[in-house]
């Protein structure tokens, strides 16, 4: 990383927080606190990063932080900043990602970034979490994002894959059948409750979140009904992926890409094989699942790769601890000229995620001018 950055400290985000100092090139952390839902995490956050701070060569030029307003981590960076008489910088979520991917392997030419992971606030006030982004070390854009899909319940249903899967049904025109469907797993009167909740679209906020989305596979394969840990069905879905692929590959489906529709990756078409698997058949479209979705990112990625004149394609996110989807993925981009990075020192998840704020915020400042955040239409 290049030392003529100004030293900037970030404050990470939520889950699985850490703070990064970024001064003279190189990335200082603090430990990392867990989930800024415990007070004694926060309190360990407000400690690190005074020390962190402390511990600079050069006076802190700027303190990072994401976007979300209510977040402990932002309201710590902005009381630091005026405390300090500094700027407070607010960096987008998925923005952050890629910056971590760039930071790590310096990369000064702009990039196509690829960020999945559960949920981050996006610049529209809703929940992102499958990004396709252009972005430089001063600028960035959103080029598109997955298929919106509805969260019945709000956060709730990040906890209950049936209800993404049911929220998939809605999108497939098939919500009618939620009730029957779910029912014997959940019990009538729930399975009705989030029936008609989709139906008129109420607390039924919408997400772009791949994290969302294999909870919806897993629960339309029926795999986990409620999570006790984060990613538990996603994990679930992979493990399973993974077995049966060492036994027996499986042929993907062609790809979901609209070459002239970067906007918005469609998946709802996995979903429909998914819906439609019987018992027996689990493992095997778990793994054709993988693939599949793999094949469709590469291909969404290059596409945009091709557009901007890009060579370099940066993932980042926690969805990227998933092995059977990464290896896929990165296999067939580089089968399309294309280099892959992906964060080679640093946590490719929330963890590592302060180190992208301080880059890009370092970035704004060493060279100011304002950050375009431009949002293509979303999807219907």
């Amino acid at each position: 990383m290049t030392t003529e950055l100004p030293p900037v400290l970030a404050c990470g985000a939520w889950l699985k927080n850490a703070a990064c100092l970024l001064a003279d090139g190189r990335a200082h952390w603090s430990p990392v606190h867990g989930d800024l839902g415990d007070p004694e995490a926060c309190r360990a956050l407000d400690a690190s990063v005074r020390r962190l701070a402390a511990q600079s060569p050069r006076p802190i030029a700027a303190v990072a932080h994401d976007l979300h307003p209510d977040f402990f981590s932002t309201r710590l960076a902005q009381a630091l900043a005026a405390e300090w008489g500094v700027p407070a910088v607010a960096v987008q979520h998925h923005h952050a990602h890629i910056g971590v991917v760039m930071a790590d392997h310096d990369v000064v030419e702009p990039v196509i970034g690829l960020a999945l992971d559960g949920v981050g606030l996006g610049t529209d006030g809703t929940a992102w979490g499958g990004e396709l982004l252009w972005v430089s070390p001063t600028d960035w854009r959103r080029l598109g994002g997955l298929w919106p899909l509805r969260l019945p319940g709000g956060d709730v249903a990040a906890r209950e894959p049936w209800r993404m899967a049911a929220a998939a049904m809605q999108a497939l025109g098939q919500g009618d059948g939620i009730e029957a469907r779910f029912a014997p797993v959940v019990g009538a009167a729930a399975a009705r409750g989030v029936q008609r909740m989709l139906a008129a679209q109420l607390n039924c906020p919408v997400t772009s979140s791949a994290g969302r989305w294999f909870d919806a596979a897993a629960g339309a394969l029926g795999l986990s009904v409620r999570q006790a840990h984060e990613a538990e069905a996603a994990v679930a879905l992979q493990t399973l992926a993974a077995q049966h692929w060492a036994q027996r590959p499986v042929e993907p489906c062609d790809s979901l890409v609209e070459p002239t529709a970067l906007q918005c990756l469609d998946l709802r078409p996995l979903l429909v094989r998914l819906l439609d698997t019987p018992p027996a058949g689990v493992a095997e479209a778990a793994a054709w699942f993988h693939v599949s979705l793999a094949r469709s990112l590469a291909d969404w990625a290059a596409a945009a790769a091709r557009e901007a004149g890009c060579r370099t394609v940066c993932l980042g996110g926690g969805c990227f601890f998933n092995a059977v989807l990464t290896s896929h993925l990165v296999s067939r981009l580089v089968s399309q000229g294309l280099r892959v990075l992906t964060p080679r020192s640093t946590n490719c998840g929330d963890a590592g995620l302060a180190l992208g704020q301080a880059w890009v915020a370092a970035h704004q400042l060493a060279a100011p001018r304002p950050a375009s955040s431009l949002e293509s239409s979303r999807c219907a």
